[in-house]
């Protein structure tokens, strides 16, 4: 089924209270219903991103982008923002997680909430929805291609964060991971760690890779764009979301 959305630039409160810009995408013909806070790639918050979160919509979940970018670049180009970005660093894991902290209460105040709320993010926002997945109380964790979960970024990646094997035991929800063969950040070895860092710990988790399909293979804004590829992940996402938001 295919539902009616409307989408609207919102305010919302992020961390340490910051207002801060988020991309709101809501389907307008349902009464009750589980929710997803989409974490932008590492290019920012863009137009494929906010297609992603009308996606959502479209079949039924009320979707929210925080901007993590708004801080450094409010005025910037996605790209200007993101190349800002980049030169410090990356958003702070603390920021992050409060920033999505903020979504998600700004999903669950909905009148249409069913108080379910699940997180997905691509590149370094899979990276990120995994470490909100450990940090905060979700229904559902996808993590598309998160770089940098399982091993640190080589010392001359912009990104200066950590892997994040350490937190596999703070897992709060199922997790659904969707991987391209071809990637190398990360690359299958990669996801293998986690799994058995998964394992060890006791969580539930699906895996799939992707025969053929590099980083990045959800990006219809990109030569790494995968049709075939991404359907079947859209497919798995929204079984996956039906068993644990609905």
């Amino acid at each position: 089924m295919t539902h009616n959305l409307r989408a609207d630039t919102v305010t919302i409160k992020g961390h340490h209270d910051d207002e801060i810009e988020a991309y709101l995408a809501l389907p307008t013909d349902v009464e009750s219903g589980g929710s997803m806070v989409v974490i932008h790639h590492m290019p920012g918050y863009d137009e494929a991103t906010k297609e992603i979160a009308r996606k959502f919509a479209a079949n039924g979940y009320a979707a929210l982008i925080p901007n993590l970018y708004f801080r450094i670049a409010p005025d910037a180009s996605p790209d200007d923002a993101a190349a800002a970005a980049r030169n410090l660093g990356g958003v702070g894991d603390e920021q992050l997680v409060g920033d999505v902290a903020g979504a998600m209460a700004h999903l669950t105040s909905l009148p249409t909430s069913n108080g379910k709320v699940g997180v997905i993010g691509y590149c370094s926002g899979g990276r990120q929805s995994f470490l909100s997945g450990c940090r905060l109380p979700f229904q559902a964790v996808i993590d598309c291609y998160g770089a940098f979960v399982a091993i640190d970024p080589p010392a001359e990646s912009p990104l200066k964060v950590k892997g994040l094997l350490g937190e596999a035991d703070n897992l709060t929800a199922p997790l659904l991971g969707l991987f391209g063969a071809d990637d190398t950040f990360p690359s299958p070895e990669q996801n293998e760690m986690l799994a058995e860092a998964l394992k060890a710990a006791g969580k539930e988790f699906t895996f799939r890779t992707f025969e053929g399909a590099g980083h990045a293979f959800f990006n219809v804004d990109r030569p790494s764009y995968r049709p075939e590829s991404a359907v079947e992940g859209w497919k798995d996402i929204f079984t996956f979301l039906e068993r644990t938001l609905a």
